[in-house]
């Protein structure tokens, strides 16, 4: 018998072994989607009379600062990320090797403790403003003009200097895999470096671009930390302002809904943006692609231009937290750093497990039923990272707490007793905010791995009598085991470094290193954050560095550089 590409898995189709892999995946979808749904209903109640106000007041501010703060950060972390991108692909200039993989480490630094950084570091008494004052002998803020850190600018500036990376990778990978031939073509009809950039190479790349930005953005859109503290009042702020500061769940959750539309629209546009775009390598011969050796002039220029991303993003912030945490050691064996830092572990590492399980689940899934529901549900399920933490705070908080009184109420009638806050008091409810979130991380990187597995391994092993629970679990699970702890890895750091659904979701009396940092920032106080802050990065630095040695792979065949001068 003849194996066809898209029919090797058809036999457990027909055995029926395939409906169980169906129900799971769409009950995940369910799951996953149950907090927008429930955002829908609290916002559309009937009893609810708050959107003449929000319309008339808040929503009109907060989608214009959002506007202007999105387009800020898509400009800053494009620039950025397709140069830097451009200059280590195709340009070679002392330190290119460097650059490569450091234009990543920015990634490992929270939006939130940058900003922190920053505001300390270009205060009126921060080294910048103290720097001037001194060189110049000035005595008071009145004698020069500095420019004001808490506002709308600064908030860009944060969030582009740390959002970058995404773009880079993506553009990055995108101008590896470019046809050497086409870029030959170009320079044989007269195309220079820049002329070659414009008109070649940067349309080829530009549906990865896309995708880049568009990520971006969905982290910008997700923050509160660094916006609550430069004092930008975007719609994530908004529903956090609306829900606990003024007490109206119901105008968070209509504000919440103006995100997703925001959510959506972005999606939209990524996908329309990009639908046309199809670039194809025609030729299987493998070539280098064509590099530009600078000169010294330009190699300097090069230089600094890969350099200043990385010196603002990671190293002054990193220098600042060093600093500050040196003068903090003492705190190492506090009980509240020990108890935050135990806290952040137990929920990170939890559903970072959940959601290895449950992306094995839907990936093998849709291996076993190439059933067009199942992968309707599957990509359903993998939308969770494009709804920021905000969103899914208020529409999970709802529904838990109505669990737990229901669960409560039956306790004190049938037993006696009463249960309490089970879900919602015990940390339950931050676990299936961050498995929510974090699920499509974990799903691609094991769907990834998956698909280099060959199904004649699964075939053959139903031919010797193994059900499809058996195949997973004897052929394929040993085999994409490295993918299933970068999934669990890439979870972890992410679990550890969010915020915002956190600070909202979290037990009384219950911190993380997220959350004491946010407090220490918000009392002014960041030297007491250092410490948990710099913690917090250090982690993040481990799947940085994986990535760095993973991502590497590309056109690395030796070329002969062209001279640019």
């Amino acid at each position: 018998m003849t194996l066809v590409a898209g029919e090797q898995m058809q036999p457990l189709t027909r055995r029926g072994n395939g409906r169980g892999w169906l129900v799971a995946v769409t009950l995940t979808a369910a799951l996953v989607l149950a907090p927008i749904a429930a955002i829908a209903v609290i916002a559309f109640e009937p009893s609810t009379a708050v959107w003449h106000h929000l319309i008339t007041t808040v929503l009109p501010r907060a989608v214009a600062t959002t506007a202007w703060l999105m387009l800020g950060v898509g400009l800053m972390t494009g620039v950025i990320g397709v140069g830097t991108a451009w200059l280590v692909t195709m340009c070679r200039f002392p330190g290119r090797r460097l650059f490569d993989w450091a234009l990543l480490v920015p990634l490992a630094v929270p939006t939130y403790i940058v900003a922190y950084a920053y505001v300390d570091i270009l205060n009126y008494t921060g080294p910048v403003q103290s720097a001037i004052r001194a060189l110049f002998g000035f005595e008071t803020s009145r004698d020069y003009w500095f420019p004001e850190v808490r506002s709308l600018p600064g908030a860009i500036f944060v969030m582009g200097l740390v959002l970058y990376p995404y773009v880079y990778l993506t553009a990055r990978a995108s101008f590896l895999m470019q046809s050497a031939c086409v870029l030959d073509v170009s320079r044989t009809l007269g195309a220079g470096p820049l002329r070659l950039f414009f008109r070649v190479a940067l349309p080829m790349a530009r549906p990865a671009i896309a995708v880049g930005v568009s990520l971006a953005l969905m982290e910008c859109l997700n923050d509160i930390g660094a916006v609550e503290f430069f004092g930008v009042k975007t719609l994530t702020f908004s529903v956090y302002d609306t829900w606990l500061n003024r007490g109206s769940l119901a105008g968070a959750a209509q504000i919440a809904c103006a995100m997703l539309i925001v959510v959506f629209a972005l999606l939209w546009m990524e996908r329309h943006g990009r639908r046309n775009q199809r670039f194809h390598l025609t030729s299987t011969r493998y070539r280098a692609l064509p590099g530009y050796r600078l000169t010294p002039a330009w190699s300097a220029a090069a230089l600094f231009a890969c350099a200043l991303p990385v010196l603002l993003g990671f190293v002054m912030p990193a220098l600042l937290l060093a600093d500050f945490a040196s003068r903090r050691l003492d705190s190492l064996s506090s009980s509240v750093f020990v108890s935050a830092a135990t806290n952040s572990l137990v929920l990170a590492s939890v559903a970072a497990l959940i959601t290895v399980v449950i992306g094995v689940l839907i990936a093998y899934g849709q291996r076993v039923r190439r059933a067009a529901l199942l992968q309707a549900a599957a990509r359903l399920a993998a939308i969770g990272y494009a709804v920021p933490g905000t969103i899914l705070a208020v529409g999970i908080l709802v529904p838990l707490a109505a669990l737990d009184n229901a669960i409560d109420g039956l306790a004190r009638e049938t037993f006696g007793f009463a249960t309490g806050l089970m879900l919602t008091g015990s940390g339950a409810a931050l676990v299936y905010a961050y498995s929510t979130r974090f699920l499509a991380a974990s799903f691609g990187t094991i769907e990834a791995g998956l698909a280099k597995v060959s199904p004649h391994l699964d075939m053959a092993a139903r031919t010797l009598g193994r059900n499809s629970l058996k195949t997973l679990w004897q052929i394929d699970l040993p085999i994409i085991r490295p993918a299933m702890m970068s999934a669990a890895l890439l979870v972890f750091v992410d679990c550890m470094k969010e915020l915002p659904a956190t600070i909202l979701l979290r037990p009384f009396n219950f911190e993380t290193l997220s959350t004491t940092v946010y407090a220490a920032a918000s009392h002014e106080v960041f030297e007491d954050a250092a410490l948990p802050a710099l913690a917090i990065v250090l982690v993040g630095l481990i799947p940085v560095v994986l990535l760095a040695r993973t991502s590497g792979t590309g056109n690395r065949a030796k070329a002969t550089p062209r001279v640019q001068g």
